[in-house]
Protein backbone atom coordinates (compact mmCIF):
# COMPACT_ATOMS: atom_id res chain seq x y z
CA UNK A 1 0.00 0.00 0.00
CA UNK A 2 1.38 3.65 -0.94
CA UNK A 3 2.36 5.41 2.12
CA UNK A 4 0.70 9.27 2.61
CA UNK A 5 3.69 11.56 2.98
CA UNK A 6 3.58 15.48 3.89
CA UNK A 7 6.63 17.23 2.85
CA UNK A 8 7.08 21.17 3.68
CA UNK A 9 9.64 23.08 1.87
CA UNK A 10 8.35 20.62 -1.29
CA UNK A 11 9.27 23.05 -4.31
CA UNK A 12 13.17 23.25 -3.86
CA UNK A 13 16.42 22.38 -2.10
CA UNK A 14 16.34 19.25 -0.12
CA UNK A 15 12.43 19.17 0.09
CA UNK A 16 12.35 18.99 -3.62
CA UNK A 17 15.01 15.95 -3.24
CA UNK A 18 12.56 14.03 -0.99
CA UNK A 19 9.68 14.63 -2.98
CA UNK A 20 11.26 13.00 -5.89
CA UNK A 21 12.22 9.96 -3.57
CA UNK A 22 9.63 9.60 -2.03
CA UNK A 23 7.63 9.47 -5.35
CA UNK A 24 9.98 6.81 -6.52
CA UNK A 25 8.20 4.65 -3.92
CA UNK A 26 5.39 5.42 -4.99
CA UNK A 27 4.09 7.57 -1.93
CA UNK A 28 0.83 9.39 -2.44
CA UNK A 29 2.95 13.21 -1.09
CA UNK A 30 0.90 16.47 -0.08
CA UNK A 31 3.58 19.29 -1.18
CA UNK A 32 3.28 22.74 0.97
CA UNK A 33 5.00 25.49 0.11
CA UNK A 34 4.40 29.21 -0.51
CA UNK A 35 4.45 29.00 -4.54
CA UNK A 36 2.77 27.57 -6.44
CA UNK A 37 4.33 27.58 -9.80
CA UNK A 38 7.26 25.17 -8.03
CA UNK A 39 4.42 23.13 -6.31
CA UNK A 40 3.27 22.11 -9.81
CA UNK A 41 6.66 21.65 -11.42
CA UNK A 42 6.82 18.99 -8.29
CA UNK A 43 3.77 17.70 -8.54
CA UNK A 44 4.67 16.71 -12.17
CA UNK A 45 7.63 15.07 -11.35
CA UNK A 46 5.90 12.98 -9.09
CA UNK A 47 3.65 12.14 -10.99
CA UNK A 48 6.01 10.86 -13.96
CA UNK A 49 7.94 9.15 -11.26
CA UNK A 50 4.52 6.78 -10.21
CA UNK A 51 3.55 8.75 -6.99
CA UNK A 52 0.51 10.95 -6.93
CA UNK A 53 0.53 14.00 -5.45
CA UNK A 54 -1.76 17.73 -4.44
CA UNK A 55 -0.56 20.70 -4.65
CA UNK A 56 -0.84 22.96 -1.12
CA UNK A 57 0.38 26.63 -1.10
CA UNK A 58 0.77 27.49 2.21
CA UNK A 59 3.34 29.61 4.72
CA UNK A 60 4.53 27.40 7.29
CA UNK A 61 4.84 30.30 10.01
CA UNK A 62 1.24 30.53 9.78
CA UNK A 63 -0.50 27.46 11.67
CA UNK A 64 -4.10 27.66 10.63
CA UNK A 65 -2.71 27.09 6.82
CA UNK A 66 -0.76 24.02 8.44
CA UNK A 67 -3.46 22.71 10.03
CA UNK A 68 -5.91 23.18 6.90
CA UNK A 69 -3.21 21.81 4.90
CA UNK A 70 -3.13 18.52 6.61
CA UNK A 71 -6.72 18.27 7.03
CA UNK A 72 -6.77 19.03 3.10
CA UNK A 73 -4.52 15.81 2.68
CA UNK A 74 -6.48 13.66 4.87
CA UNK A 75 -9.30 14.16 3.30
CA UNK A 76 -7.92 13.45 -0.49
CA UNK A 77 -4.92 11.08 -0.17
CA UNK A 78 -5.88 9.27 3.47
CA UNK A 79 -4.17 9.26 6.28
CA UNK A 80 -0.94 10.47 7.14
CA UNK A 81 2.37 7.98 7.55
CA UNK A 82 5.06 10.11 7.39
CA UNK A 83 5.25 14.24 7.90
CA UNK A 84 8.56 16.03 7.23
CA UNK A 85 9.24 19.60 8.16
CA UNK A 86 12.14 21.01 6.19
CA UNK A 87 10.75 23.98 5.17
CA UNK A 88 13.34 26.93 5.99
CA UNK A 89 14.32 30.84 5.42
CA UNK A 90 17.75 32.79 6.38
CA UNK A 91 19.89 35.72 6.32
CA UNK A 92 23.61 35.64 6.50
CA UNK A 93 24.36 38.87 7.81
CA UNK A 94 26.51 39.44 11.28
CA UNK A 95 24.00 39.59 14.25
CA UNK A 96 24.00 43.26 15.09
CA UNK A 97 22.83 44.10 11.28
CA UNK A 98 19.89 42.15 11.20
CA UNK A 99 16.64 43.50 12.29
CA UNK A 100 14.06 42.41 14.88
CA UNK A 101 11.47 41.58 11.98
CA UNK A 102 14.25 39.45 10.00
CA UNK A 103 15.35 37.49 12.88
CA UNK A 104 11.59 37.03 13.56
CA UNK A 105 10.74 35.68 10.16
CA UNK A 106 14.06 33.25 10.08
CA UNK A 107 12.93 32.04 13.15
CA UNK A 108 8.94 31.81 12.87
CA UNK A 109 9.71 29.88 9.27
CA UNK A 110 12.42 27.07 10.22
CA UNK A 111 11.34 26.62 13.85
CA UNK A 112 8.30 27.43 14.63
CA UNK A 113 6.93 26.04 10.60
CA UNK A 114 8.15 22.89 12.27
CA UNK A 115 6.34 23.16 15.30
CA UNK A 116 3.68 23.89 13.58
CA UNK A 117 3.63 21.03 11.20
CA UNK A 118 4.31 18.50 13.96
CA UNK A 119 1.20 20.34 15.70
CA UNK A 120 -0.59 19.30 12.62
CA UNK A 121 0.46 15.78 12.56
CA UNK A 122 1.05 14.63 15.79
CA UNK A 123 -3.09 16.06 16.42
CA UNK A 124 -3.85 12.91 13.80
CA UNK A 125 -1.07 10.30 14.72
CA UNK A 126 -1.64 10.26 18.37
CA UNK A 127 -5.15 9.36 17.35
CA UNK A 128 -3.97 6.17 15.36
CA UNK A 129 -1.24 5.55 17.63
CA UNK A 130 1.02 5.24 14.30
CA UNK A 131 2.98 7.70 12.38
CA UNK A 132 6.48 8.91 11.76
CA UNK A 133 7.60 12.69 11.98
CA UNK A 134 10.82 13.30 10.42
CA UNK A 135 12.54 17.14 11.10
CA UNK A 136 15.33 18.29 8.93
CA UNK A 137 18.07 19.43 10.96
CA UNK A 138 21.39 20.35 10.41
CA UNK A 139 24.98 20.02 11.82
CA UNK A 140 24.63 23.59 13.19
CA UNK A 141 21.77 22.34 15.61
CA UNK A 142 24.87 21.53 17.97
CA UNK A 143 27.62 23.39 16.06
CA UNK A 144 26.83 27.38 15.44
CA UNK A 145 28.61 29.28 12.80
CA UNK A 146 29.21 32.73 12.42
CA UNK A 147 26.81 35.07 9.94
CA UNK A 148 23.66 32.67 10.75
CA UNK A 149 22.91 33.16 13.75
CA UNK A 150 18.68 32.98 13.57
CA UNK A 151 19.35 29.94 11.55
CA UNK A 152 21.34 28.29 13.68
CA UNK A 153 18.97 29.34 16.62
CA UNK A 154 16.03 27.67 14.81
CA UNK A 155 18.08 24.45 14.43
CA UNK A 156 18.92 24.42 18.38
CA UNK A 157 15.28 24.96 19.09
CA UNK A 158 14.10 22.36 16.54
CA UNK A 159 16.28 20.07 18.71
CA UNK A 160 15.12 20.63 22.12
CA UNK A 161 11.42 21.02 21.12
CA UNK A 162 12.15 17.43 19.55
CA UNK A 163 13.33 15.80 22.41
CA UNK A 164 10.52 17.16 24.62
CA UNK A 165 7.63 15.62 22.99
CA UNK A 166 9.87 12.56 22.01
CA UNK A 167 10.03 12.14 26.08
CA UNK A 168 6.10 12.92 26.47
CA UNK A 169 5.37 10.42 23.75
CA UNK A 170 7.24 7.78 25.30
CA UNK A 171 4.92 8.45 28.97
CA UNK A 172 2.34 8.32 26.84
CA UNK A 173 2.70 4.86 25.48
CA UNK A 174 2.76 5.94 22.59
CA UNK A 175 4.14 4.15 18.87
CA UNK A 176 4.17 7.68 16.69
CA UNK A 177 7.64 8.21 16.21
CA UNK A 178 10.05 11.92 15.97
CA UNK A 179 13.32 11.33 14.29
CA UNK A 180 15.64 14.24 13.14
CA UNK A 181 18.02 14.07 10.42
CA UNK A 182 20.91 16.32 10.30
CA UNK A 183 22.62 17.46 7.45
CA UNK A 184 26.02 18.75 5.98
CA UNK A 185 26.13 21.92 4.22
CA UNK A 186 24.20 20.96 1.12
CA UNK A 187 23.94 22.27 -3.09
CA UNK A 188 20.52 23.98 -2.77
CA UNK A 189 19.11 26.93 -4.23
CA UNK A 190 18.96 28.95 -0.70
CA UNK A 191 21.94 30.31 -1.62
CA UNK A 192 20.73 32.04 -4.39
CA UNK A 193 18.17 33.46 -3.01
CA UNK A 194 18.55 33.98 0.84
CA UNK A 195 18.55 37.36 2.55
CA UNK A 196 21.77 38.47 2.50
CA UNK A 197 24.57 41.75 3.73
CA UNK A 198 27.60 39.81 2.65
CA UNK A 199 29.74 41.68 0.20
CA UNK A 200 30.37 38.63 -1.75
CA UNK A 201 27.73 35.65 -3.21
CA UNK A 202 27.13 33.49 -0.09
CA UNK A 203 28.05 29.71 -0.28
CA UNK A 204 27.75 26.85 1.96
CA UNK A 205 30.73 25.53 3.81
CA UNK A 206 32.94 23.13 2.04
CA UNK A 207 32.69 20.17 1.60
CA UNK A 208 29.20 20.21 -0.16
CA UNK A 209 26.96 17.67 -0.62
CA UNK A 210 23.80 17.22 -3.19
CA UNK A 211 20.42 17.30 -2.23
CA UNK A 212 19.74 13.35 -2.94
CA UNK A 213 22.02 12.50 0.06
CA UNK A 214 20.51 14.49 2.30
CA UNK A 215 16.69 12.75 0.40
CA UNK A 216 18.11 9.37 1.14
CA UNK A 217 18.89 9.31 4.69
CA UNK A 218 15.19 11.12 5.04
CA UNK A 219 12.91 8.80 3.26
CA UNK A 220 15.14 5.83 5.13
CA UNK A 221 14.44 7.29 8.44
CA UNK A 222 10.77 7.86 8.03
CA UNK A 223 10.63 3.75 8.07
CA UNK A 224 13.64 2.83 10.68
CA UNK A 225 13.35 3.53 14.23
CA UNK A 226 16.64 5.78 14.58
CA UNK A 227 16.34 8.53 17.21
CA UNK A 228 18.93 10.88 14.84
CA UNK A 229 20.72 10.57 11.88
CA UNK A 230 23.91 12.10 10.90
CA UNK A 231 24.84 12.97 7.17
CA UNK A 232 28.12 12.76 6.38
CA UNK A 233 31.50 12.91 7.77
CA UNK A 234 31.32 16.79 8.12
CA UNK A 235 28.06 16.39 10.36
CA UNK A 236 29.56 14.05 12.84
CA UNK A 237 33.16 15.73 13.27
CA UNK A 238 30.65 19.05 14.04
CA UNK A 239 28.62 17.79 16.29
CA UNK A 240 31.55 15.74 18.00
CA UNK A 241 33.62 18.39 17.89
CA UNK A 242 31.34 20.89 19.73
CA UNK A 243 31.39 17.80 22.35
CA UNK A 244 35.35 17.50 22.83
CA UNK A 245 36.59 21.23 22.24
CA UNK A 246 33.56 23.79 21.85
CA UNK A 247 36.42 26.89 22.90
CA UNK A 248 38.43 25.46 20.10
CA UNK A 249 35.67 25.33 17.38
CA UNK A 250 34.46 28.96 18.48
CA UNK A 251 38.56 30.00 17.61
CA UNK A 252 38.66 28.17 14.92
CA UNK A 253 35.26 29.64 13.06
CA UNK A 254 35.80 33.14 14.31
CA UNK A 255 39.04 33.19 11.90
CA UNK A 256 37.87 30.96 9.23
CA UNK A 257 33.68 31.25 9.43
CA UNK A 258 33.51 34.42 7.82
CA UNK A 259 35.41 33.60 4.53
CA UNK A 260 34.70 29.81 4.13
CA UNK A 261 30.62 31.14 3.30
CA UNK A 262 31.29 33.50 0.91
CA UNK A 263 32.36 33.03 -3.02
CA UNK A 264 34.64 35.60 -4.65
CA UNK A 265 31.76 36.56 -6.58
CA UNK A 266 29.71 39.96 -5.40
CA UNK A 267 26.66 40.16 -4.70
CA UNK A 268 24.57 40.98 -7.76
CA UNK A 269 22.02 43.82 -7.04
CA UNK A 270 19.28 42.10 -8.48
CA UNK A 271 19.80 38.99 -6.32
CA UNK A 272 16.17 37.40 -5.45
CA UNK A 273 15.01 37.67 -1.62
CA UNK A 274 12.75 35.04 -0.36
CA UNK A 275 12.61 35.97 3.35
CA UNK A 276 9.22 37.46 3.15
CA UNK A 277 7.56 36.12 -0.27
CA UNK A 278 8.59 33.23 -2.30
CA UNK A 279 10.92 34.11 -5.33
CA UNK A 280 9.56 33.03 -8.42
CA UNK A 281 11.64 31.39 -11.33
CA UNK A 282 12.42 27.55 -12.27
CA UNK A 283 14.49 26.89 -9.22
CA UNK A 284 14.48 22.76 -8.24
CA UNK A 285 16.83 20.65 -5.69
CA UNK A 286 19.81 21.52 -6.80
CA UNK A 287 21.57 24.95 -6.00
CA UNK A 288 24.68 26.25 -8.27
CA UNK A 289 26.99 24.35 -6.84
CA UNK A 290 26.71 21.17 -8.83
CA UNK A 291 30.45 20.81 -10.00
CA UNK A 292 31.76 21.01 -6.13
CA UNK A 293 29.23 19.11 -4.57
CA UNK A 294 29.58 15.52 -4.05
CA UNK A 295 26.30 13.04 -4.76
CA UNK A 296 27.43 10.24 -2.60
CA UNK A 297 28.48 9.62 1.36
CA UNK A 298 30.34 6.10 2.21
CA UNK A 299 29.78 6.94 6.12
CA UNK A 300 26.10 7.71 5.42
CA UNK A 301 25.75 4.28 3.26
CA UNK A 302 27.73 2.21 6.25
CA UNK A 303 25.38 4.29 8.62
CA UNK A 304 22.18 3.58 7.03
CA UNK A 305 23.35 -0.14 6.51
CA UNK A 306 25.01 -1.39 9.80
CA UNK A 307 23.44 -4.93 9.35
CA UNK A 308 25.34 -5.38 5.95
CA UNK A 309 28.76 -3.76 7.14
CA UNK A 310 28.58 -5.36 10.75
CA UNK A 311 28.25 -8.86 8.64
CA UNK A 312 31.13 -7.75 6.38
CA UNK A 313 33.19 -7.55 9.09
CA UNK A 314 32.28 -10.33 10.75
CA UNK A 315 33.36 -11.45 7.40
CA UNK A 316 36.17 -10.44 7.17
CA UNK A 317 37.37 -11.30 10.63
CA UNK A 318 36.33 -15.23 10.72
CA UNK A 319 38.23 -15.03 7.00
CA UNK A 320 41.70 -12.98 8.62
CA UNK A 321 41.67 -15.47 11.80
CA UNK A 322 41.29 -18.75 9.18
CA UNK A 323 44.44 -17.64 7.29
CA UNK A 324 46.30 -16.29 10.38
CA UNK A 325 45.57 -19.81 12.60
CA UNK A 326 48.48 -22.24 10.16
CA UNK A 327 50.92 -19.31 10.88
CA UNK A 328 50.12 -19.09 14.97
CA UNK A 329 50.19 -22.58 14.97
CA UNK A 330 53.63 -22.82 13.17
CA UNK A 331 55.06 -20.05 15.56
CA UNK A 332 53.68 -21.97 18.39
CA UNK A 333 55.35 -25.66 17.59
CA UNK A 334 58.92 -22.88 16.99
CA UNK A 335 58.81 -21.83 20.04
CA UNK A 336 58.25 -25.64 21.43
Amino acid sequence: MSRVVVVTGASAGVGRAVTQAFAREGAHIGLIARGRERLEAARREVEEAGGKAIVLPADVANAEQIENAAELVERELGPIDVWVNDAMTTIFAPFHEITPDEFKRATEVTYLGCVYGTMAAIKRMRQRNRGTIVQVGSALAYRSIPLQSAYCGAKHAIVGFTDSLRSELIHQNSAVHLTIVHLPAMNTPQFSWCRTRLPRQPEPVPPIYQPEVAARAIVWASSHQRREVYVAWPTSKAIYGQMIAPGYADEYLAKNGYSSQETQQPVPPDRPDNLFEPVPGDYAAHGIFDARASDTSPLTWMDLHRGIVGAGAAALAGAGALFLKPSLIRTSKGHA
